[in-house]
């Protein structure tokens, strides 16, 4: 396969295996996936997606979620949400044996003085995942 095949389909399997997965009413479609070589064994690939979470949401967790891939072992997964331009929340995460990954976070919290639910995320926002896989293709 060229490099352009194997481009593409790398972008496809991401958007099928490396798609957020929220429960629910939040929701995350997959946009866009680049690949950047590092050196001869690893290249980057950087997932980017928008997630969207309704104002009158009542789950408390998120998930983002990856399946089984082909991870650069000892290299983290690191994940990073914008709302807009501005940072919102970061994270690291450990690829399991089989290349899958899986980070909750809180949606939102109960506020202990009044009993309600309290959004801490609501809207669209920008989330980026990135990851360091081995190269597949020998020019590189």
């Amino acid at each position: 396969m060229g490099t352009k095949s194997n481009i593409l389909l790398m972008a496809s399997i991401m958007t099928v295996f490396g798609m957020m997965v929220f429960p629910g009413d939040i929701s995350a479609t997959s946009n866009q996936v680049t690949v950047t070589p590092i050196n001869e064994e690893v290249s980057l690939e950087k997932t980017i997606t928008t997630m969207s979470v309704p104002q009158d949401n009542q789950l408390p967790w998120g998930i983002v979620r990856g399946e089984a891939s082909d991870v650069a072992e000892r290299y983290p997964v690191i994940i990073q949400m914008f709302k807009g331009e501005d940072p919102v929340h970061f994270a690291q995460v450990d690829a399991k044996g089989d290349g899958s990954y899986e980070y909750k976070f809180r949606v939102g919290n109960l506020d202990s003085n009044t009993g309600e639910f309290v959004n801490n995320f609501h809207g669209d926002y920008t989330v980026k995942i990135y990851k360091v896989i081995p190269n597949t293709n020998d020019l590189v």
